[in-house]
């Protein structure tokens, strides 16, 4: 496989000046791929990230600080819950792999831990490399502990660390992603699963990557096992979780991100996002790029905040939700909604449009039927 392309240097330059003179690129992980993949119609996260801009510090500057992260104290149970899984050599974990994903091969009763340990991240990643394909053909179980993987987003390597990656006797490869979320009888909270697909996917796609360079190619399961506490203990169990689609959401986001040269050329000249701008400056030149806002990136992006206001102040749609986006077709604004409810607006033939009209119909009689004034049961109410 040809080593990963390199950003052409105007393009790079370019994305330098974006962020600032003297701002440092922030490095896309895993979460900002899978939050990516999650909203592939945003812009404006697919530049800023494509840049390296740090999204925090510069909602901060917004005036709208961001409330996303991880409390320490769910950092540190976290932590604690991924040693107690990977005590003893990982004899736990490699348990619950063999149990959950390939009970047909050998126990796990001696697997290796390679030491993965080098300097930067390039060179951890070319260590990764190396123990992955030396596991790989000895034959037997292996258990990768944050191992450095690469992918390569828009031209540039992104460096990767998944929790582990286990190599089964058959040459195959596991990604294991730990989460500190409880399985309660056996299932979790689905939006919490969800996004550690996502993460999941993303690993899975740069073990790919490593895969392709070797001859033959090994097979990376497209099940990651995803460990968590059991029900209300800190006790591990474990499910497989199918990322196959997750997988090709991310193949797809990141092909668009390749488009981020054409973005960053639609914008004017002189724009850039450096924190230290003032802030009708800086608001002017996030503004300047599309967002596609929706409640589920008060989970997943530092700038949510910021959006969530200028999407309500816009009367956009997209800030009920993804669903209500859905429904309601070509209607993009709440005024357009109304404006067809009230028959003041739009096709009636448009089965949207029609669908609008009967509830806000029923709505009046309903509202008329308890009495309500008649200026009320006139309007129809968007939440």
């Amino acid at each position: 496989m040809p080593p990963p392309r390199k950003q052409g240097t105007a393009l790079r330059q370019q994305l330098a000046e974006l962020r600032g003179p003297e701002v440092p690129p922030k490095a896309l992980d895993a979460r900002a791929l899978a939050a990516l993949a999650a909203n592939p119609g945003c812009e404006r996260r697919a530049l800023l990230d494509g840049a390296g801009v740090n999204k925090a510090v510069l909602a901060d500057a917004l005036g709208s600080p961001s409330a996303f992260g991880q409390s320490q104290f769910a950092f540190m149970r976290g932590n604690a819950f991924e040693a107690r899984v990977k005590a003893d050599g990982g004899a736990e974990l490699l348990r619950l792999v063999h149990e959950r994903l390939d009970p047909g091969a050998e126990p796990p009763a001696a697997a290796s831990v390679p030491d993965l340990a080098a300097v930067g991240p390039e060179g951890r990643a070319a260590r990764t490399a190396l123990a992955l394909r030396e596991a790989t053909d000895a034959g037997g179980w292996a258990l990768l502990d944050h191992p450095m993987v690469a992918l390569d987003v828009a031209g540039s390597p992104a460096f990767l660390e998944p929790d582990a990656v286990v190599v089964h006797p058959d040459g195959t490869w596991t990604v294991v992603e730990i989460k500190s979320f409880p399985m309660l009888d056996g299932s979790a909270d689905p939006a919490k699963v969800g996004a550690a697909a996502r993460q999941s996917a993303v690993y899975v796609l740069a073990l790919e990557e490593v895969a392709a360079r070797l001859d033959p190619a090994p097979a990376v399961h497209h099940r990651v096992l995803l460990v968590c506490p059991k029900d209300f203990t800190n006790l591990p169990t474990a499910a497989a979780v199918d990322v196959r689609k997750q997988r090709a959401v991310t193949r797809r986001q990141l092909t668009r991100l390749t488009r981020i040269e054409d973005i960053a050329r639609s914008l004017p000249e002189g724009t850039c996002f450096a924190p230290d701008l003032p802030r009708d400056e800086l608001t002017t030149a996030v503004e300047a790029l599309s967002a596609t806002y929706a409640p589920e990136c008060l989970a997943a992006c530092e700038l949510a905040f910021h959006c969530r206001a200028r999407s309500r102040a816009d009367g956009a749609v997209t800030s009920l939700g993804r669903a209500a986006r859905a429904e309601l077709g070509g209607l993009t604004t709440v005024e357009d909604v109304l404006a067809a409810a009230h028959g003041r607006a739009g096709d009636p033939d448009d089965p949207t449009v029609a669908a609008l009209r009967r509830a806000a119909e029923l709505r009046a009689e309903a509202l008329t039927a308890a009495g309500a004034p008649a200026a009320v049961t006139e309007g129809v109410v968007c939440h």
